[in-house]
């Protein structure tokens, strides 16, 4: 982990934004010099404004990128443009390390990534109908520590994306389907700094300001 240090009274373009919605931390993540690389940050905002307090650069964002802002869509192995607020963390302890609403994973617990399935996009428990869907404690430890972010919840579009987290890395394979992955001990130390009300925001500098 890199505590940074620098800031800016409103933040790189999204510091107003944020401020409205009152979230106190910015966890931003922006495109690396290659695919799938990216480069995340987490701000804080105080009586000075917008400062930087932690950094990973081992960080990887979808195999294919970042999609246009909108433009995000089931499949296509992008990782969405946009701010989101960080709705829980989860992972396969009974107890989290972090002050974010924690949720652990169960051999029972199901992700929905089935467009028309009317549970399309939420955390569901098995037996379920859907056609496809995302097991939410497998077999490696890339759900070991994560968070779940409000990307398509309000409402649910079907067909623009599903299952957005930020997880542990797969050091063998390259970027992720959609998410934004930190190496496991980077994942550890950023639940620890999150605060509640945090919000994501992805690729900012492809949204308007």
């Amino acid at each position: 982990m890199s505590p940074a240090g620098g800031g800016a009274p409103e933040g790189p373009g999204w510091g107003p934004r944020l401020r409205a919605a009152a979230a106190p931390q910015a966890l931003v993540a922006e495109p690396g010099a290659f695919l799938p690389a990216a480069h995340a940050s987490l701000w804080a905002d105080g009586p000075s404004g917008w400062a930087r307090i932690w950094t990973c650069g081992e960080a990887v964002a979808g195999r294919a990128g970042f999609a246009a802002p909108g433009a995000k869509r089931e499949g296509d192995g992008k990782s969405p443009s946009g701010s989101f607020r960080i709705s829980l963390a989860f992972g396969y302890a009974p107890a989290g390390d972090t002050a974010l609403p924690y949720r652990c994973c169960t051999a029972a617990d199901l992700w929905v990534d089935d467009p028309e399935s009317p549970d399309y996009n939420l955390w569901v428990t098995a037996p379920h109908p859907a056609r496809s869907v995302e097991r939410m404690r497998r077999d490696d430890a890339l759900y070991e520590f994560g968070l779940a972010l409000d990307y398509n919840r309000h409402p649910v579009v079907p067909g623009a994306g599903s299952a957005i987290f930020v997880h542990v890395r797969d050091d063998r394979s390259g970027g992720t389907a959609g998410c934004l992955a930190l190496p496991r001990e980077e994942m550890v130390a950023l639940l620890r700094l999150l605060r509640p009300g945090a919000f994501a925001v992805f690729n900012p500098r492809s949204l308007a300001v």
